[in-house]
């Protein structure tokens, strides 16, 4: 578990709640002010979304008030206990990777004679041991797996326990730090019970919403509260990009990360990411990925490898009172307020201009960043939506054909560079110039693989690789893939680089025990 003073990363379980509730007749339900049309999926409603996840299409209502026993039922066995293991860490020298020329020739011959910037841990040389526990929901019936990206981050091992016990080893098919969403799989398992996807746009604030999971080790517990808010943005997630959370008041605790957040038809509508507490435990406010987010990044990275990401090309701010005063805005008080129009953009070729105040995309409204930041992540490059905004307080509609981070629409796959666990991103005028350098590309959205296992860190600079520059990803996969087709028995990827202080590091990444 990860946290600070007030935000904790909690790995999601379930426990069965356990207060009573009175059941009534529908009659004496509506009298009392209870919403009994309430909706489960019947078996012939339930259809395949790009023939991966399980979505609602047509419902049947029941009266259901609020007894949870039904939603429990349909859903504690779609939750699973996740167990990683890691092997703990060697030594490293100062730069946090293997020291090169000790890798080369051997104890002895590295930077000091092999002592100089070692750190004081001892040498370890052990089997993975258990590192956490969280939850995952199963969503196929071939064993595909959504759990929370920190759950998985760094294992060497992951154990899957299904409600009726079972195990199984898990591969990681693969991750989104930006949303803390990953894809895991198990193979062998039968008679699964994959979840159904609902539609978390239709959440509304104050319905009930059951949370399930395994806190604290305790497998399958169910807990149920009511939706507190929706987009809701922290400033304690922005590390992992994540803007847009569904609020709710189910209790969850560590254990539960990676776990359901169902609505009283059994669907799924979030994946619990994260409490905002002072001690570590649950005190009233979780948080979960938003379901239509969670469905767009599992079939993205089953389908491509790596999530699509659309990018509009604005730089923004919310629009408030004070700002709506400050430009003469009378027709609204929120929205997103346009800053600034990147050249080239996705926003510039639609007509998009600075001043503009953006209130829906795609038909849904946007109040605030955290709603809009929802709205993109169902979108891919190339994707088509329309947006309704405000200029000169007239109201005005354009259809945006969304790009991706390099300018086009195209989508792309994983490669097999992907194995290093990160992208790379390419640096503006204003870093090389603060460097001193003329070329260099930065190491971003790190996570399981081999840079992370070299200690290599998020944000490093590099400017080389054996010796040869380079200046953005694809530099990177060509000198990759030479060094994989090479005949020679030792495949090296020998990383001189800069920290962001603008130290000087070097990294040797063994890429021997890859296949080409």
């Amino acid at each position: 578990m990860k946290k600070n003073s007030k935000i904790a990363l909690m790995l999601v379980g379930a426990s069965v709640l356990g207060s009573a509730t009175t059941l009534m007749g529908e009659s004496a339900l509506r009298s009392a002010g209870y919403d009994v049309d309430t909706y489960i999926p019947s078996k012939e409603s339930v259809s395949m979304d790009d023939s991966f996840v399980r979505t609602a299409s047509n419902r049947t209502a029941i009266a259901a008030g609020v007894d949870f026993t039904g939603v429990a039922e349909s859903t504690i066995n779609s939750v699973v206990s996740i167990k990683s293991f890691e092997t703990p860490k060697q030594q490293y020298y100062q730069g946090g990777g293997i020291d090169p020329f000790e890798f080369f020739f051997g104890p002895g011959f590295g930077f000091g004679n092999g002592q100089r910037g070692r750190s004081q841990q001892p040498e370890q040389k052990s089997e993975p041991q258990a590192k956490g526990t969280g939850s995952g929901v199963i969503i196929s019936n071939d064993g595909y797996i959504v759990t929370n990206n920190h759950v998985i981050d760094g294992a060497e091992k992951l154990e899957v326990t299904l409600n009726d016990n079972s195990k199984y080893n898990a591969t990681v098919v693969g991750t989104d730090p930006n949303t803390d969403i990953a894809l895991i799989k198990i193979n062998g398992a039968k008679n699964l019970h994959p979840i159904t996807f609902g539609n978390s746009d239709n959440v509304k604030v104050g319905e009930w919403a059951v949370a399930v999971g395994n806190p604290f080790g305790f497998n399958s517990t169910v807990t149920a509260g009511i939706i507190s808010a929706k987009g809701r943005g922290l400033a304690e997630s922005s590390s992992m990009g994540i803007k847009s959370f569904i609020q709710h008041d189910a209790a969850v605790n560590p254990g539960n990360s990676g776990g359901a957040l169902v609505n009283m038809a059994g669907e799924l509508i979030g994946i619990n990411t994260m409490i905002y507490s002072t001690t570590g435990t649950y005190s009233g406010c979780s948080f979960s990925v938003p379901s239509n987010t969670v469905k767009k990044v599992v079939t993205d990275l089953k389908q491509y490898g790596t999530v699509q990401r659309a990018v509009f090309g604005i730089q923004y701010t919310e629009l408030d009172a004070d700002k709506a005063k400050e430009h003469k805005i009378t027709v609204t008080n929120e929205g997103i307020y346009v800053a600034k129009v990147n050249d080239r953009s996705a926003a510039m070729e639609a007509g998009i201009e600075e001043g503009d105040v953006i209130v829906k995309l795609n038909g849904v409204s946007v109040k605030n960043s955290g709603e809009m930041q929802e709205q993109m992540n169902k979108l891919r490059p190339g994707d088509k939506a329309e947006v309704s905004y405000y200029r000169d307080n007239k109201l005005r509609t354009t259809t945006v054909t969304f790009k991706n981070n390099q300018g086009n629409t195209k989508i792309t796959k994983s490669s097999d560079i992907m194995s290093l666990g990160c992208a790379f991103a390419e640096l503006s005028s204003k870093e090389k110039r603060d460097l001193n350098i003329s070329h260099g590309v930065k190491v971003a959205g790190l996570q399981a693989g081999k840079f992370k296992a070299n200690g290599i860190k998020n944000g490093l600079i590099i400017t080389s690789i054996n010796q040869q520059p380079v200046d953005s990803q694809d530099d990177v996969e060509q000198i990759y893939n030479q060094i994989m087709r090479s005949q020679d028995e030792d495949k090296v990827m020998v990383i001189t680089g800069l920290t962001q202080t603008g130290k000087k590091v070097y990294y040797a990444v063994d890429l021997s025990d890859l296949e080409e």
